[in-house]
């Protein structure tokens, strides 16, 4: 089992960060390695149990379901179901903490996975620092304009 983690401070309210990453369908908005993306079966994107279907700017293609949400924690989680990236068991929160110093917000993002042997660091360093920490910078731009 790989686990990463990552966090990071964004210089804006928690408010203003949850509302442009809160619904499971928004990635393109926030995401840059992200192309496009649509929730299956036309459900709400903070359903629980929607799948988001989406393609990266490589043109892989990825289902996750959504397995949590909370607007009250600021937080949500999901599975993938379907990738051709090599990460199987995948699991995933990404989650909001105000910071009252400043009023900014500390964002965390983990997961847990299975990969083929000898792919571990590689697909923790994809996962890690191409997904989350390719997520915060864009995060921080957007917020420093």
């Amino acid at each position: 089992m790989v686990t990463v983690f990552k966090s990071s401070i964004i210089d804006a309210p928690i408010e203003k960060v949850w509302e442009i990453i809160r619904g499971f369908n928004d990635l393109p908005k926030w995401h840059p390695g992200i192309a496009n993306s649509q929730i299956e079966d036309e459900l709400n994107p903070c359903t629980i149990g929607c799948v988001r279907n989406f393609n990266l700017q490589d043109g892989e293609n990825v289902r996750e379901t959504l397995l949590a949400f909370s607007d009250l924690d600021m937080s949500f989680s999901y599975n993938m179901l379907t990738t051709g990236l090599g990460l199987f068991d995948y699991l995933s929160t990404l989650e909001l903490l105000p910071i009252t110093d400043g009023n900014r917000t500390f964002i965390q993002w983990s997961a847990e996975f299975t990969t083929k042997d000898g792919e571990e660091a590689e697909k923790a360093d994809l996962v890690g620092n191409g997904v989350f920490q390719g997520g915060f910078d864009a995060l921080k731009e957007h917020f420093s304009k």
